[in-house]
């Protein structure tokens, strides 16, 4: 990893809410899959959609191993959700909340199920 010169804090602020006001000026699904496509890469989108695909199903109260079962998604990444989900800022139940509940139920769905090397399926709470 090289190194970069340390930002002020404010400066980091101001980069961050550069980003999200990006957000807030994309229109359809098809502006923010560009957007996400030009803005991070292959492994990071793939990391932004497993934490989102298990948020519904966290609230809806599925234990971590079932969760794992239906998504692949490591039972590590899907502890560090509900812990957002429980103690974090409120973004994912905002916005887990907005959403239609059939958008939610189809998203965690889709892609069956995916293999991932060290993702042992643990019984969780």
């Amino acid at each position: 990893m090289k190194k970069r010169p340390v930002q002020p804090d404010t400066e980091s602020r101001r980069a961050e809410r550069f980003l999200c006001e990006a957000l807030l000026n994309l229109r359809t699904v098809e502006e923010a899959e560009a957007f996400l496509e030009d803005l991070c890469t292959p492994a990071e989108r793939e990391s932004l959609r497993d934490r989102w695909r298990v948020v519904p199903l966290l609230v809806n109260g599925d234990p971590y191993w079932k969760i794992h079962e239906m998504t692949g998604v490591s039972i590590t990444t899907i502890g560090r959700v509900a812990r957002s989900l429980e103690h974090g800022a409120g973004g994912y139940a905002l916005v887990a909340e907005r959403l239609p509940k059939s958008r939610a139920k189809r998203s965690t769905s889709q892609g069956g199920t995916k293999t991932r090397s060290g993702a042992a399926a643990r019984s969780g709470s």
